[in-house]
This record gives C-alpha cells, structure tokens and sequence, in this order.
C-alpha cells in the first residue's frame, strides 16, 4: 500500500510538472510582422476583475492566462496583429489616493495637464506619447450621486450630476487634443441594490444614458464600453447573480469571464474600424 500510495505522488508531481512547463511554454509571445499598437487599461479592482476572468488557483497552476492577456495572445496569433495591452492602478493609492471618479480624471489630466506626472500620475501628455490606445473607467462608488443643487463646479469632488456633466465636458476636450490617440470609456459600474439608494441608482442610470446619447459624438477619437448595461441588462443594480458575494458591488470572477472577450472586442474594433461592426457592450452587429 505504501508503495503504491508514492507511485500514485509520483504520477501527480509528473502530472503537474507537465502542465505547468506546458503553462510556461506558452507564455512566449506572438511575434509578429505587424507594427506595434500599445494598450493601456487604467483601472482599479472591477476592472481587475474582468482582466483576470477566472484564472488562478489550478487553473493558474496549469497555465490558464488571465482573461485579456489571453484572448489578445490569441487573438494576435490567429490574425498576424501584434496587440500589446498592459494595465496599471489609476491612480495609485499613494500618493493621490484610491479615487478614479469624473473629478479625478479632470484633476489629472485637466487641471494639472502637463509633461510632468502629478502626484506620481502620469498625465495625458505622458501617456499618450507611450500609448495607442487609453482605456479608462470608474468604480462603482461613481454610482453614489447626490442630488444637483443648481451650481456645477469642476472642481468639487462631490458626486453629482452636474458635477460629473461639466468634468465630462472638460475631459472631453482635453481628450480630443490628441487625435492620434483612441480612448475608450467604460459606463458607470453599479452597485448591488443594498448598498445605493433608488435615488442614486435612478441618478447613475440617467448620467449613464447622458454619457451615451449626448456626451459621445460620432466620428471623433472617443468611444465607450457600455459595461453599466452588462452590469444590469435593463435594472437599476448590478445582478445579485453576477456580484462576487451577497452584499459586494464587485463583479464575480465568472462574470469577469464571460464579458472579457466583449471588452476585448470592443477593443480590437475601435482600433480597426473605429467601432462600428460592434455594439457599445462589444457584441457584433
């Protein structure tokens, strides 16, 4: 019994040795002919999640990419491109700290443009000398809108309508001082019922609906995810179903899974044909 109990480790460890070389093997990169379009994805956790999809624990032991680094892999096999995405936090919880809603993009890249990254924060002029591609999002706090008061101010981080709308107005034509660069939107994600008001879910859904109908314009170097939509398919919450764990306004893991290759597609068409074989959650037209 003792005998067979160490063939039966050694199958195993050989089991596994074999997987994880194999995992290894193939993280070699695609190389390809084609010139270089560079990706950043700037974001914090929800979007780690649909980054990640399901990948870790075995599934990481045996080789699983995460979910956009592996569909672009193959992706750039299958159609000889040489699509180079990376992501990063933004922005850091030090020093700026963890906050990525309308006020602080327009704080970074508005109020405080320039060559020089403030608060270790790398402006438009920096990214964009690096990058193809800007991706960029918000978290779910961004759904906590307060009632308007009838004076907008860019430079109040409250949460309101208003504010939000004369940020956008701002970051808008900051981002369309560079023409050569393509920047996506992701739409607002939600929260799971329990922790936002009615009030504030019906204000989301209006800042949402705003963002799509009149704030993108056709034809221009901006275009958006419309992961609220996923989100919610036609509610005012993130579905109980797709939250991470009752209570919790991030994604799960399998809804991460199940959207990435409608995220990564949306970015592969804005990038060849600006956007228009797919719709603004991804899928094709």
């Amino acid at each position: 019994m003792f005998k067979t109990n160490l063939e039966l480790l050694f199958v195993f460890a050989t089991f596994i040795s074999v997987f994880t070389f194999s995992g290894c093997k193939n993280t070699t990169e695609h190389q390809s002919d084609a010139e270089a379009v560079k990706i950043i994805f700037l974001h914090h956790s929800t979007g780690h999640v649909i980054w990640k999809g399901q990948s870790g624990g075995l599934k990481s032991i045996l080789g699983k990419k995460e979910a956009i680094p592996g569909w672009f892999e193959n992706y750039n096999k299958t159609n000889n491109t040489n699509y180079q995405i990376s992501e990063q936090n933004f922005p850091k919880a030090d020093p700026y700290g963890w906050n990525n809603y309308p006020y602080d993009y327009y704080n970074i890249w508005v109020e405080n443009a320039g060559s020089e990254p403030y608060k270790d924060e790398p402006t438009l002029e920096i990214l964009t000398k690096d990058y193809d591609v800007v991706i960029f999002k918000h978290c779910f706090p961004v759904s906590n809108i307060l009632e308007d008061t009838g004076n907008p101010d860019t430079l109040s981080p409250e949460k309101r309508k208003e504010n939000y709308k004369a940020q956008y107005a701002e970051i808008k034509k900051k981002l369309n001082e560079f023409p050569e660069t393509k920047f996506i939107l992701w739409t607002a994600a939600a929260h799971v019922k329990s922790n936002v008001t009615e009030e504030e879910a019906k204000r989301t859904l209006e800042f949402v609906n705003w963002v799509i109908t009149e704030w993108d314009s056709p034809d221009d170097n901006i275009y958006l995810w419309d992961f609220y939509s996923l989100e919610t398919e036609g509610e005012l919450y993130l579905k109980e179903e797709y939250s991470a764990k009752k209570g919790d306004s991030h994604p799960s893991a399998k809804f991460g899974e199940r959207v990435a290759p409608l995220f990564a597609a949306r970015i592969v068409d804005v990038i060849e044909n600006n956007g228009k074989t797919t719709n603004l959650k991804g899928e094709q037209k």
